[in-house]
């Protein structure tokens, strides 16, 4: 039987106890991969991947918005939504309201500052997206998309824990 590549990056003596093991796992070791590539940028501006996130977010709805409904948009589930927020505001980069008909809705909203660390992100991100799929076709990119939602409807991930 052959050596897989992760068999060989993870100096792993025996083969995978399924396929299902060995896909998963390469999911989560290019998953780790990227998140370590993203937040050396992300780190770079001042942030991290959370706290893009929140201000992608904001900007791309281009109004205040709840911040339980911010948490319902991240890419990954950030119990501490509050702490997360009350970093971004302590840096400037956005800022706080209670809404006057229900005192414990709390709107956030992007502030020029925040604006402008996301504008100086746009191109090195842009660039690094690129970079990452570089090794794939545009197809391979489409199917690449199509086989990850495909995985994220299983019924496991979608039954609670």
């Amino acid at each position: 039987m052959t050596t897989s590549r992760l068999q060989s990056e993870l100096k792993k003596r025996n083969p995978f106890d399924s396929l299902e093991q060995e896909a998963t796992l390469s999911l989560v070791r290019t998953s780790d991969q990227l998140e370590n590539r993203f937040g050396r940028l992300f780190r770079e501006h001042g942030l991290t991947s959370s706290q893009y996130n929140v201000l992608r977010i904001l900007r791309g709805e281009g109004a205040p918005l709840p911040s339980l409904e911010i948490a319902s948009r991240l890419l990954r589930v950030a119990p501490a939504i509050t702490g997360l927020i009350n970093r971004l505001e302590d840096q400037g980069l956005v800022k706080r309201r209670r809404c006057e008909q229900d005192g414990r809705v709390v709107f956030v909203e992007i502030t020029k500052q925040g604006l402008a660390v996301l504008g100086g992100l746009d191109e090195p991100l842009m660039a690094l997206h690129r970079g990452v799929m570089s090794g794939l076709k545009k197809a391979e990119q489409r199917q690449l998309v199509a086989l990850l939602e495909k995985c994220r409807q299983s019924p496991e991930l979608l039954r609670d824990p």
